[in-house]
């Protein structure tokens, strides 16, 4: 079973104390080995000095002349005190290797200790970060929140590895709710697509049979009102259609230039009551990009009708159109009663509508619209009353 990380980096840096003990063992060994030919002189020297006092007690010293005596006294006491000098440095040498062995012990020991809770400091320093990354990891699999707080101490790339997995962790989090909210405009298209192609037979049959009542001459009393119901039911049920068949297919084709400042202009002049002025305001900067000129044109004059509707057909509506670096940012104002705070995350979800007669679809349309170009919208509340809708288009 392989070892956990924190008690293979244990080992190595305990390890690593052997080499500096393993080196002062050696010399000491080292040392001793100098000094013991020290030994080897003083046996040498007291077998000279035993010597020569085996020579002097057979010599006769009487028939030697005065000096010649003197010169051999002389020489045994230098020898004598050359043995004496040799047993005093061989016990100073004993003295020494036995201290240097102690201190070597010592100090190979201290070493020893201190580098055992170094390499347990090291290792739980180096483990503990990484323990804590990989929980973070599971975490993250099991889509649970990352613990919050002040930053764990250790090395700082570890606090960079920290943040680089609380990065991840919520860009994981998002591409999974686009993922499920793609998956949802999925299968609402091809709802939206089947129950399109169902209602249109049906609808075309309705339609003709009511051209031919009201062909076939002028009703009369409940039978004039019928036929009137049934005109109105099937106009709002062809809209339905036709907005549902809208949702259930993408925008195709190739693109053309769009000039967003010419498109909302013409717009307020035309998909607005004329009780409903539209003040476009632009900073200059070119507002063209390329896109699919009917879906733009359907999704902004959907936000213009809805803002006229807010303000029950009267008032003014604000539109800035901004070049904002890359991107090019378009805001509708209106000045009604706003959409509540709770319902703006809502507002662009199919089939989602406040209005009675609504089909749930024209928010959902001006999104699908907008995210096919690659922007984004998103709706806010207008100084002192109404709500304001922030289209944000990329400029390739």
């Amino acid at each position: 079973m392989p070892l956990p990380f924190r008690q293979r980096i244990f080992l190595i840096l305990a390890a690593l104390t052997a080499a500096p003990t393993a080196l002062a063992v050696v010399g000491w060994a080292l040392a001793v080995r100098t000094v013991a030919p020290s030994a080897g002189a003083r046996v040498a020297l007291e077998e000279v000095a035993a010597s020569a006092r085996a020579m002097v007690e057979r010599m006769d010293t009487v028939r030697l002349a005065p000096r010649e005596r003197a010169a051999l006294r002389e020489h045994l006491e230098r020898l004598s005190a050359s043995v004496t000098l040799a047993r005093r440095a061989e016990a100073y040498v004993r003295l020494y290797a036995s201290g240097f062995a102690v201190v070597v012990v010592v100090l190979g020991g201290v070493v020893v200790v201190a580098a055992l809770r170094l390499a347990g400091h090291l290792s739980r320093q180096l483990s503990r970060p990484i323990d804590e990354l990989v929980g973070w990891t599971r975490l993250i699999r099991r889509r649970l929140p990352l613990p919050l707080g002040p930053p764990t101490r250790g090395a700082p790339e570890f606090e960079a590895l920290r943040e680089a997995l609380r990065e991840l962790a919520a860009a994981l989090e998002t591409a999974r709710e686009r993922e499920l909210e793609a998956e949802r405009l999925r299968a609402f298209r091809e709802v939206a697509r089947r129950v399109a192609h169902e209602i249109k037979n049906p609808l075309a049959a309705m339609r003709i049979a009511v051209d031919q009542l009201r062909r076939s001459g002028p009703a009369a009393g409940p039978s004039e009102t019928a036929v009137d119901v049934l005109a109105a039911e099937t106009e709002r049920l062809e809209r339905l259609a036709r907005e549902f068949a809208e949702f259930g297919r993408l925008p195709e084709g190739p693109k053309s230039e769009v000039d967003l400042v010419d498109l909302v202009t013409e717009l307020g002049n035309t998909a607005v009551p004329p009780e409903v002025a539209v003040r476009v305001r632009a900073n200059g900067a070119p507002a063209r990009l390329l896109g699919y000129y009917e879906p733009l044109r359907r999704a902004f004059a959907n936000l213009l009708r809805n803002a006229a509707e807010a303000m029950n057909g009267r008032g003014a509506i604000d539109v800035a159109v901004e070049r904002d670096g890359p991107t090019i940012v378009v805001t509708i104002a209106d000045h009604g009663p706003g959409i509540p705070e709770d319902l703006r995350a809502r507002v662009f979800e199919p089939y989602f509508t406040t209005k009675p007669d609504g089909t749930g679809l024209g928010l959902a349309l001006v999104r699908q619209a907008i995210e096919a170009h690659g922007g984004r919208i998103a709706v806010s509340e207008t100084p002192g009353g109404g709500a304001t809708f922030t289209v944000t288009l990329a400029v390739p």
